[in-house]
């Protein structure tokens, strides 16, 4: 299995509850693929870089899995399809990157000491 990093901007007009609901059934499609559910990081709505689709602002997601391609191609079609995703990448990453992001400050801090 390979390590992958999804992110998804979302409609930022949609209520929480159905952003919550969407990621959740698309954690369950990779799953029953034979993925693994990795870090999962909501950024919340933020500004988008560019105008997409007369839209400013965008509800980001980012999640992690380790999976099979396949599993990976199919969540891929299913997010180019989805009504509430504006954008999304789904990007294979290296595995010493995979999980909760490193808290930039402590590495820091660790190097001048």
């Amino acid at each position: 299995m390979r390590p992958y990093e999804v992110m998804i901007i979302l409609d930022a007009d949609l209520d929480e509850e159905t952003i919550r609901a969407a990621v959740e059934r698309w954690l369950q499609l990779i799953e029953a693929r034979g993925a693994e559910r990795g870090h999962l990081d909501v950024w919340g709505k933020r500004r988008l870089a560019y105008e997409i689709n007369r839209k400013t602002d965008g509800f980001y997601v980012v999640l992690q899995a380790k999976s099979e391609p396949a599993a990976m191609e199919e969540l891929h079609r299913v997010l180019s399809l989805a009504d509430e995703v504006i954008r999304h990448k789904v990007l294979r990453i290296p595995a010493k990157v995979y999980g909760p992001p490193k808290n930039a400050g402590n590495a820091a801090v660790a190097e001048h000491s």
